[in-house]
């Protein structure tokens, strides 16, 4: 059975940064391609950003240079570390087993002054 497991989220000023993690269990962690999701109020969820098992890395366009995936697979994690983060980035956060319907319970992120 599929566990990803979130954590790292918070409250942070505009300007600052944040490291989320997702740690998943249950699985070949580096056979597969891991995604991060979000739902900012108002609006549909989102793809954030993506990693293949090749470390191969997409980004939305709205987060193009102030976020970066990587993944640890002697950990069986993948991190999502923001900077710069906005008031538009707020929303809660999810990482995704690509390709499958596996999802984590999600982390907030609150950005605030």
């Amino acid at each position: 059975q599929v566990q990803l497991v979130e954590s790292g989220g918070g409250l942070v000023q505009p300007g600052g940064s944040l490291r989320l993690s997702c740690q998943a269990s249950g699985i070949i962690f580096s056979l597969y391609s891991m995604g991060w999701y979000r739902r900012v109020p108002g609006k549909e969820r989102e793809l954030v950003g993506s990693i293949t098992s090749g470390f191969i890395t997409n980004y939305a366009d709205s987060v193009k240079g102030r976020f970066t995936i990587s993944r640890d697979n002697a950990k069986n994690t993948v991190y999502l570390q923001m900077s710069s983060l906005k008031p538009e980035d707020t929303g809660t956060y999810y990482c995704k087993l690509m390709n499958s319907a596996s999802w984590g319970q999600g982390t907030q992120v609150t950005v605030s002054s």
